[in-house]
């Protein structure tokens, strides 16, 4: 067994933000794009801002949506929002003080 060989990659997540064009949501899909890149940097292989339209404000993990505005009324909390990838990516991971605020 060569020991110099490089580990193999495990691929990451992708993250996907589906925003409205129309309703401008753009700055606010980007700013949660970077709230979770920002807190699961090794978690996440990519976050994709992905414009629609007709009011569309979905966030999802793979084939999982992890927040759908109509379905789930509106738009998450940043502590929310962070919550429900953490229960998607590292179940047993602390977020610190948005655990426990």
């Amino acid at each position: 067994m060569d020991d110099d060989a490089p580990a193999p990659q495990v691929e990451k997540p992708r993250v996907s933000i589906t925003y409205c064009t129309q309703c401008q949501w753009l700055l606010r899909a980007g700013w949660m794009a970077q709230e979770l890149l920002s807190t699961f940097r090794d978690e996440i292989g990519e976050v994709a801002l992905v414009p629609g339209t007709g009011g569309v404000f979905v966030i999802a993990c793979g084939a999982e949506t992890i927040w759908d505005r109509t379905r789930d009324g509106g738009f998450p909390d940043v502590k929310t929002l962070k919550q429900r990838v953490r229960d998607r990516l590292a179940p047993s991971r602390d977020l610190g003080h948005i655990d426990r605020s």
